[in-house]
């Protein structure tokens, strides 16, 4: 019996990728260790995972892939109400529910946020706008993220917009006319990390068009993997990938920083994507890759609001470093408990009605 399957190449029948999406959850992972880290180490430069923010340009890059993939071949026979309706049944049950989560938290929440300064109005306001994944940077004791109720949705914003301008403009494109949108995407991209002297902008209300410049270079380079077939052949597997993305996220500060975040994007996030659509997918990681993948998207969408309560924990109890790598160790551990619940109980029952309803 063989003791390996592949998913090196692109078939005729449509094939999983199961490594890239098991990449994503660990991906996922990361930027939930970074969240917590984030109140320990203010300074990312002293953050032993500092660049986990990298990880949703990793996620901008994987989507341009799997958008192409999946749709390529079929979206002429599609309306874009047909699309649009399939993709919101998968990504907006998580939205909502990540914004529930921040809603219910938000009231039953730790001392160090003063509810009552908001009115009934900005209340439904803020509430609504979460909902329906309308950017209102409003919230300061937020740090004005776009969205203050649940932060992770500000890269799911911008997941929306390259779905729409795929599904008008960019899967009519020719592969010449997208390497000239990819130029201009690649000095947007050059052109904000220098003003900006660093990639980890797109949350915020100050930052706001960096999210564009993060999106447009990732997504379209994801795009063009999959049409030119630039994937490589590989033996590495879904554990040296995994430590490969890792390494990524976990990069040092070391001089001018914006230059080696830029070219972490320009090149290594697009080389992992390269490398996990032509790597072998070993047997005895596939259900370890599988279940990561499954957990990713409900990890990503909702884990945020336990920060505010690791914030307050910090701020009361002054732990000891031990205990705080204890509570972050367990605190990840039970986010993916949480995720796993999720994903089968609640989103997946979810997008199975709205397709057999709405899908067709």
């Amino acid at each position: 019996m063989s003791t390996q399957t592949t998913t090196s190449t692109i078939p005729n029948t449509k094939n999983h990728f199961e490594v890239l999406d098991g990449l994503r959850g660990i991906a996922a992972i990361g930027v939930v260790v970074f969240h917590f880290s984030e109140w320990l180490f203010p300074d990312s430069s002293k953050n032993f995972i500092g660049h986990g923010f990298l990880a949703v340009d990793f996620f901008f890059c994987l989507s341009g892939f799997v958008i192409s993939y999946a749709y390529d071949d079929r979206i002429q026979q599609m309306s874009l109400g047909q699309f649009f309706k399939l993709r919101l049944i998968r990504l907006h049950p998580l939205v909502v529910i990540g914004s529930l989560l921040g809603i219910i938290f938000w009231f039953w929440a730790p001392s160090a946020f003063n509810t009552s300064k908001y009115s009934i109005t900005q209340i439904i306001l803020l509430s609504v706008t979460s909902l329906l994944l309308i950017p209102m940077p409003t919230m300061a004791d937020r740090l004005l993220n776009l969205f203050g109720l649940n932060a992770p949705s500000w890269s799911l914003f911008w997941e929306y917009i390259a779905n729409i301008l795929y599904a008008t403009i960019l899967h009519k494109l020719s592969v010449t006319a997208l390497k000239i949108l990819l130029f201009f995407a690649t000095l947007f991209l050059a052109y904000t990390a220098y003003d900006k002297g660093t990639l980890t902008g797109g949350w915020g209300g100050t930052t706001f068009w960096d999210g564009l410049a993060r999106l447009g270079y990732s997504f379209l380079i994801g795009i063009l993997i999959q049409r030119k077939q630039w994937i490589i052949q590989n033996k590495i597997g879904f554990i040296g990938l995994s430590i490969m993305l890792l390494c990524m996220m976990m990069m040092p500060y070391v001089g001018k920083y914006w230059v080696s975040e830029l070219l972490v994007v320009l090149f290594y996030s697009p080389l992992l994507v390269s490398l996990g659509a032509g790597t072998i997918n070993y047997v005895s990681t596939q259900k370890i890759a599988k279940l990561s993948g499954e957990i990713s998207y409900p990890l990503y969408m909702c884990h945020y609001w336990t920060n505010w309560f690791f914030a307050e924990y910090l701020a009361k109890t002054k732990p000891s470093t031990s205990d705080i790598v204890l509570v972050v160790i367990l605190g990840t551990l039970a986010l993916i408990l949480f995720a796993y619940i999720i994903m089968k109980y609640v989103d997946k029952p979810i997008r199975k009605y709205l397709l057999q309803k709405y899908g067709r």
